[in-house]
This record gives structure tokens, sequence and C-alpha cells, in this order.
């Protein structure tokens, strides 16, 4: 009996910790469709639609909206920290948001910065998964 309670433990031990990878790693996958709203400049609201992608350490997607389906670049998850860029080209005049957030289950966090005349800007941002 005193070997077999050592070795129970030692197997209890080994499938807890198996137990929180798995759940860790899928906690972290941000693949999928998700939607947020903004209020644009006239006041009106905007929706926004963020499809990801995630392939082994890879993750690519694409944002859509008023102005059409952009490709994200420069997308980075490093545990549950997520960022991404997206370039739209508005006037003739191209410009870049760069998003970074935090992926908490099926809601995703953070901050977007723009630039505008040398001024760097920054706002919330907050997605909902469907």
């Amino acid at each position: 009996m005193q070997r077999t309670l050592p070795s129970l433990l030692k197997l209890a031990a080994c499938l807890a910790l198996a137990i929180a990878s798995t759940t860790i790693a899928r906690a972290a996958d941000p693949s999928g469709t998700w939607k947020w709203s903004q209020t644009g400049q006239n006041g009106q609201a905007r929706e926004t639609t963020l499809k990801l992608k995630m392939e082994g350490d890879k993750l690519t997607g694409t944002v859509s909206g008023r102005g059409g389906e952009t490709a994200i670049t420069d997308a980075k998850l490093k545990g549950d920290e997520i960022s991404f860029s997206v370039t739209r080209e508005v006037q003739g005049n191209k410009f870049t948001a760069k998003y970074s957030g935090k992926v908490s289950g099926n809601t995703i966090k953070g901050k977007v910065e723009t630039e505008r005349d040398g001024q760097t800007r920054s706002r919330d941002w907050e997605a909902k998964k469907e």
C-alpha cells in the first residue's frame, strides 16, 4: 500500500498537468469569427468582422467593414496576447491600425492605435466571438 499511494499521487499529478495544458492551449486559440461595433466620426455605429485562423504557430486572417475585406499583417499570438495590423487606403491615403489585446474565452479586449497627422491615437476595442 505504501508504494501504491506515491504512484497514484504521481499519476494524478501527471493527469492534472495534462488536462491543464490542454485547457490552456484551447483557450489561446483565437480561430473563428469575431465582431465588434464602433462609433464613427459622424456618430453612426459601424460593425467590423475579424476572421482569424491559427495553423501551428502562424496566425492569419481578414478584417471586413465598410471598406471591404482586408488581410491582417504582422499577426502574433503569445499565450493569450494577440496583435496584428490592418493597412487600408482611404481617398488615396494609406493608414495602418495596430491592434493588440488579450484573448479571454469568447472575448478579445485591447487597444487599437492609428496615426494621423503625426499624432498617435489610441482607443479601446472589444470583440465577441460568434
